[in-house]
Formats: structure tokens, C-alpha cells, sequence
């Protein structure tokens, strides 16, 4: 490596089935259609890829305009690496040395300095190992990304006028400690796994793994071997990796759960417990917001590793508030009165909107309200910050629905309906937040990975006038953003000789790398700390901030949905039950009483 080139580098998922269509076009029309400009313009070029352009275009002006330049061949192949490992092409040692702008014969000596000096990787192409692909190392991108840094702030303090200056002043003199911590791009593993046919993986067809699937040449690279990704919707993914665990031999290297699925999973056997696969510490455990980690375990054991961390927060428009003079609300009567005053249907706005639909969708509001007026569906211990999880593997629960604290949320929910728009009990996940990046609702109930739908929007009377909060709760109970989001796992019943790779995947996949580049092509969940500190990350969304200020106080839990394995029918139970009281076929206590009833006879079934 030259002198010139050392000193300045180191100072400082597959179609889904017609049926599951549906469920992946919004999501899909989020990253494509009228989000292909910002992928190209914004989120898709990155910090590293603008300032490898701007290298590439001076160092072009400088050789050009004068005769006693020559082109530097070290930094010529490094622009060119780098790029393709960006962008996800292959890089050849010929395409390489084409790159370098000098001889054959001195550019191969270049190359071969910068193998020997640990910057350059080699990956065979082949079983013979003959034909292989260049890669940057982990040390060279390093390097890249101290010097990418250095220019920018160079370039802005000189040129990009005086409130970039001030802000270069901030990164110096401490304005965030963490957002110094810059997360490098993905590195390609050393060896390509080597696994029959492919990886295969099951997902679910929501925003962040359909950014995965777009990105999928590159990961791809990175793992070196073909990516088959299939996507359901949820209540699909659900039955998939049931039925795929009575098979033989399982049809997917890695599956995608939600998070309340993971006791059911793991007390039938359907996921491998992952400390008998792998050694959890390459996971970085400690990195995860830790409601989502926790959630993850069942008995004490891992089951999954968490690939989205997105709680359930209250979307709110700043802009309108401010108009009326209300502040957010953080207490139930906070946001009754909230939606009360700015419900105005004659203007074509509603105050709120939430999950409503029958089943489901309603039976997670029917959970999560319940909390919010301190009562858990199970009778959970009580422990500082919320009640505790930890003993639910050894059987010893039963429903709490019917307490006078379910009463008070089953009321409230009958009030909320009175400020919520007409067609509120055919609403579920997307369908709440829809209108709310619309602009004909002020507040909506939603997770951060449906943010894409008015973040990525410029059009939309909510982009950029959202604030985020926990749900609001009553007097004397905590405050509460209820974790959801999905964890991948390795099945059970997945044949021995594939595991090791669907391990390293695993990892892959879960990555503060690979959590970073999904943010920055659109996703708005994040699992990791270090991830949300990320500066480029922080740049891409507020929500990042502050769903990492709620993990610090504590108020990201997994409780209000705990992951017994009886979970899904007590959701579905409360979904249908307070479906009927919500479209007065019943009362609030008739509901509960119902729903208890028919919790109760799930948990304690008649004996034969």
C-alpha cells in the first residue's frame, strides 16, 4: 500500500400465492410505484455511494484537466470495489485491473499488494476454486467509512454553508454521543454457504421483508448462494409453518413468527431451540431492545433471533394539534378529548382509527387496551415496570378478562367508537393507517413498519408532521409501546447437513448490517440499539429515536400479548366477542363475560 493511500485511509423472498397478493401489494406499492423515486434519490443512495461518486467524478476532472496527473491505480480498483459491493455486482480481478486506468502489469502488482495487505478478499466462483470474486474486507471498508466521514464533513464545513457547519460542530463537541458509532455495510462471508438448491425462507408479506426480498441479489452476494423467499399474510404464515412441521423434512431453512407465536412454537416442537444450534453470544444479545429479546425465549431458551422490533404507538399530527393548542395525550382522557376535538366528519376528518376488525385485528386492540388500563389477559405476576413472563412455560395461568379493569377498556373502546371513522370495524392493519397518511384522520393506532405509508410519502398531509408516543394509558398504569414484530427461527424438523447454513444466515439477516441497509430502503422497524444510533439511521426517521427513548424507559413490553401457546384463540375469542359489542349485540359486561367464559373453557378443557 503506498504511502499516499495508507496515511489518508487511516487517520482519525419468492412470489407469494394469489391468495397472500393482497396482503403484499400495499406494501409492496410502499417500496415501488411512487417510493421508486425516493429509493433512487434518498434512502437508496446512501452516504458511502455519494461520496464514492464525488471521488470518482473529482479524481476524473483533476486527470483530465492536467497533462502530469496520472491516474492513482490504488484508488481507481478501491472506487471500484467498493461499488460493486455496494450495488451488489460482481467484482473480477480483470474488471478490477480494467478499473485501475494503468498497465496490466502494474495494476496486477497493485492488486496483489492490497490482497496481501488484508484489503482484499477472494471468493471461489467455483468448485475448482480456479475462478473466484474480489470483495472488500472488513478492514478496507472500515477504513472506507473513516475517510467517507472525514470528506463529507470537509465538504460541508467549506462548502455546505453555515447550518451544515454548525452541525459538523455538533458531531466534534459531543451533540450525540452514540451517533459517532456509524455501522459499516455488509461483508460478504469468507466462504459462500453451501446448501442444496438454496436457502429457502418463510416470511411475512409486511414492509420490511418485502424490503428484504427487494434486496435480495445483494444478500445473495453476501451469503453466496440463491435466496427463495415465500410470503404470507398473517393468519397464512401462521397455518404454513404449522403444516410444515408435520412434514418430514422442512421445506424452509428459516421461518418468520410473530412474536406471541413463540411459546406455541416452541411447546410443539415446531422451532429448534437456538442455543442447540449455535452459540448465542455471535448474536450480540446485549444489542437488542430487550422486551424484544425477552420475547423470544420460552422455558429460558431462545427460540428465535428478533428481525423486526415494531411496537404498536399512537401516530399523531403535530400540525393539528398545535392548531387547537392540545398537547399529546398520554392518558386515555387525554385522547378521548384529543379525538373528540378534532373529530369533524362534515370536514371529511375523523378523530381516530384503530384495529376494528372482527377477529384478529380486534382481538390485539381488545389485549393491548387492556393494558393500558393495567389489566393483562393472564394473571401475571406484578414486577417493577409491567408483570412478568418468565414463568409461563410451566403452565401455571388463566384468562383475566372479565375484572373490572377489562370493563373500563371494553367501555373505553365503546367511547373510542364514537370519534373513529364510519367503516371502523372492517379496519385492520393497513386499513387503519391508510387514511390517517391520507389526512382524514388526526390520530391512528399503528406499528412502525406501517410508517413507510406516510414517511416515504411527500404528498401525504402526514409526512412530516407525525409525532410518536406510547399508548396512553389511566392514572396509576404505566405507559406501555406493546413490542410486535417477528423473530426468524430455524425449524425443528430442518435436515442436520442444512442447519450450520441456516445459522449463518440467521446471523446475516439479523445483523446491525443488515438492519441498517433496510432502513435505509425503507423500513421502519429495528430490533438493536446500536442500529437506532446510528447517525444515517437517526437522519432516516424520528421514529428511531424515539422508540429507542421508550425501550431505555422501560416502556417497550411484551406482556399485553404474552406468547402462551393458547394465545391466538384467546385473540381470537376477544376479537369476535367484542366484535359483536362494538355493533350492539351485546354489552360491555355481556362481552367480557362471554369472552371469559369461552377463555376459560379453552385453558380447562371438559375431561373425557
Amino acid at each position: 500500500m503506498p504511502e499516499w493511500f495508507s496515511s489518508n485511509m487511516n487517520k482519525s423472498a419468492g412470489p407469494a400465492d394469489p391468495e397472500t397478493r393482497k396482503a403484499q401489494a400495499d406494501p409492496m406499492n410502499v417500496m415501488k410505484g411512487h417510493g421508486d423515486s425516493y429509493l433512487m434519490s434518498r434512502q437508496g443512495k446512501t452516504d458511502l455511494l455519494r461520496i464514492l461518486s464525488f471521488l470518482e467524478d473529482i479524481g476524473g476532472e483533476i486527470e483530465s484537466s492536467v497533462e502530469l496527473f496520472a491516474p492513482n491505480p490504488y484508488l481507481r480498483m478501491t472506487l471500484h470495489l467498493i461499488r460493486g459491493h455496494l450495488e451488489a455486482k460482481t467484482v473480477t480481478p480483470t474488471s478490477l485491473i480494467g478499473a485501475s486506468q494503468v498497465p496490466y502489469a502494474t495494476a496486477n502488482r497493485r492488486l496483489r499488494q492490497m490482497t496481501d495487505d488484508g484489503l482484499i478478499e477472494q471468493r471461489p466462483r467455483t468448485k475448482s476454486g480456479k475462478s473466484f470474486s474480489l470483495h472488500p474486507s472488513e478492514k478496507l471498508l472500515d477504513q472506507w467509512m473513516q475517510l467517507s466521514g472525514r470528506v463529507e464533513r470537509l465538504a460541508e464545513t467549506r462548502f455546505g454553508g453555515r447550518k451544515r457547519a454548525a452541525d459538523s460542530k455538533d458531531y466534534y463537541f459531543g451533540g450525540s454521543y452514540m451517533s459517532a458509532q456509524s455501522i459499516p455495510p455488509l461483508t460478504v462471508l469468507p466462504e459462500p454457504l453451501k446448501v442444496a438448491g438454496g436457502l429457502r425462507v418463510l416470511v411475512h408479506g409486511d414492509p420490511t421483508f418485502m424490503v428484504m426480498e427487494n434486496l435480495k441479489r445483494q444478500f445473495e452476494q453476501v451469503i453466496g448462494t440463491q435466496i427463495h423467499q415465500r410470503a404470507f399474510s398473517i393468519d397464512r404464515l401462521r397455518e404454513e409453518a404449522r403444516r410444515n412441521a408435520d412434514r418430514k423434512a422442512s421445506r424452509y431453512d428459516i421461518i418468520a413468527l410473530d412474536l406471541p407465536w413463540v411459546g406455541e412454537f416452541a411447546d410443539k416442537g415446531i422451532l429448534m431451540p437456538l442455543d442447540e444450534a449455535m452459540d448465542i453470544a455471535r448474536l450480540d444479545p446485549a444489542d437488542f431492545h430487550t422486551a424484544g429479546w425477552q420475547a423470544a425465549h420460552w422455558g429460558g431458551r431462545p427460540y428465535g433471533v428478533p428481525a423486526q422490533t415494531t411496537p404498536e404507538l399512537l401516530f399523531y399530527r403535530r400540525d393539528l394539534f398545535a392548531e387547537v393548542g392540545l398537547e399529546p395525550p398520554t392518558t386515555t382522557d387525554d385522547l378521548l378529548y384529543a379525538a373528540s376535538v378534532l373529530h369533524d366528519p362534515q370536514r371529511g376528518r375523523h378523530g381516530v382509527a384503530w384495529n376494528a376488525a372482527r377477529g384478529t385485528a380486534l382481538g390485539h386492540t381488545v389485549l393491548m387496551t387492556m393494558a393500558d388500563f393495567g389489566q393483562p389477559v393472564l394473571n401475571l405476576p406484578e414486577i417493577a415496570g409491567g408483570f412478568g413472563t418468565d414463568h409461563l412455560a410451566d403452565g401455571n395461568y388463566h384468562p383475566t378478562i372479565d375484572t373490572e379493569n377489562g370493563l373500563r377498556a371494553a367501555e373505553f373502546l365503546m367511547e373510542l367508537l364514537k370519534y373513529s371513522p364510519p367503516d371502523i370495524l372492517s379496519m385492520s392493519w393497513y386499513e387503519r393507517v391508510r387514511p390517517y397518511a391520507a389526512g382524514s384522520i388526526a390520530m391512528a393506532y399503528g406499528y412502525t413498519l406501517l410508517a413507510p405509508y406516510f414517511e416515504l410519502d411527500e404528498s401525504s398531509p402526514a409526512c412530516g408532521q407525525t409525532g410518536y408516543l406510547p399508548h396512553p394509558a389511566v392514572p396509576g398504569a404505566a405507559q406501555v409501546a406493546p413490542v410486535g414484530g417477528y423473530v426468524m427461527g430455524i425449524p425443528a424438523n430442518l435436515p442436520p447437513e442444512r442447519v450450520q447454513a441456516a445459522v449463518e444466515a440467521l446471523i446475516v439477516f439479523t445483523s446491525p448490517e443488515s438492519q441498517k441497509l433496510f432502513v435505509q430502503n425503507g423500513s421502519r422497524t429495528n430490533p438493536r440499539y446500536s442500529v437506532g444510533s446510528d447517525p444515517e439511521v437517526r437522519r432516516a426517521s424520528p421514529i428511531f429515536e424515539a422508540v429507542d427513548a421508550m425501550s431505555w424507559r422501560d416502556e417497550l413490553q411484551f406482556w399485553p400479548r404474552p406468547p402462551v401457546p393458547e394465545i391466538c384463540d384467546i385473540i381470537q375469542i376477544c376479537g369476535e366477542e367484542f366484535h359483536d359489542m362494538l355493533r350492539g349485540f351485546s354489552t360491555p359486561p355481556q362481552a367480557l363475560r362471554r369472552a371469559q367464559t369461552r377463555a376459560d373453557a379453552l385453558m380447562r378443557p371438559p375431561k373425557t
